[in-house]
């Protein structure tokens, strides 16, 4: 690998570091050389690692849900389009293939997304300062108690800061709906915090 690098840089390639994801993509799909795909398999395969054992709760789960995303990625390159920024279409297959293999194994109705166009602004302020103030250590645990689609949607806007635009291109769902999935997973995380802990103070 260090060889195939050095002489890559020797023929004008220039330092890996400062090849672009979509640069390396398109250069893989041109070329198919293996050492584009090593450059996105090495940045992307500890996040993935790390948002498949977020959602999957168990190493070996993760750990095989990474390997199969990664060939999933392999073998549909030529089908990423450029209009929106490689990590969220790979982040998007991610959430879309665990939360799939958890509803198979599972089989949990919270899945289903309806599309809502109301959408209380003032609320989601105040939702999102309960979000804030609730302590790293009893996060876990209140992660693990809400559904899946609940705890993925609310790991795409606070953990991987995705826009309401991004997420909504993610789960093919209009912005209205996205913001109200939103909206209610922040509810239910309240309220599972509530039944725990002392109410948060607002």
């Amino acid at each position: 690998m260090f060889l195939l690098r050095f002489l890559l840089a020797l023929l004008g390639k220039g330092n890996p570091k400062s090849i672009t994801d979509e640069q390396a993509v398109q250069k893989y799909i041109e070329t198919q050389r293996s050492f584009y795909f090593d450059l996105i398999y090495e940045r992307y395969a500890p996040k993935i690692f790390a948002k498949s054992l977020t959602l999957m709760n168990e190493e070996a789960l993760a750990q095989d849900c990474t390997q199969e995303i990664m060939m999933k990625l392999l073998l549909n390159l030529s089908k990423f389009n450029f209009q929106s920024k490689f990590s969220t279409w790979v982040y998007s297959i991610t959430y879309n293939y665990c939360i799939d293999k958890i509803r198979k194994r599972k089989k949990d109705p919270s899945m289903a997304v309806s599309d809502f166009a109301y959408y209380d602004r003032e609320d989601d302020q105040i939702e999102d300062r309960r979000l804030k103030e609730v302590r790293l250590d009893r996060l876990k645990t209140i992660l693990e108690e809400i559904p899946i689609a609940d705890k993925s949607i609310l790991m795409m806007k606070y953990m991987d800061s995705l826009s309401i635009k991004e997420i909504s291109e993610m789960i093919d769902k209009s912005e209205s709906a996205v913001k109200m999935k939103i909206k209610r997973a922040k509810e239910k995380f309240v309220m599972i915090h509530n039944n725990h802990y002392d109410a948060l103070e607002l």
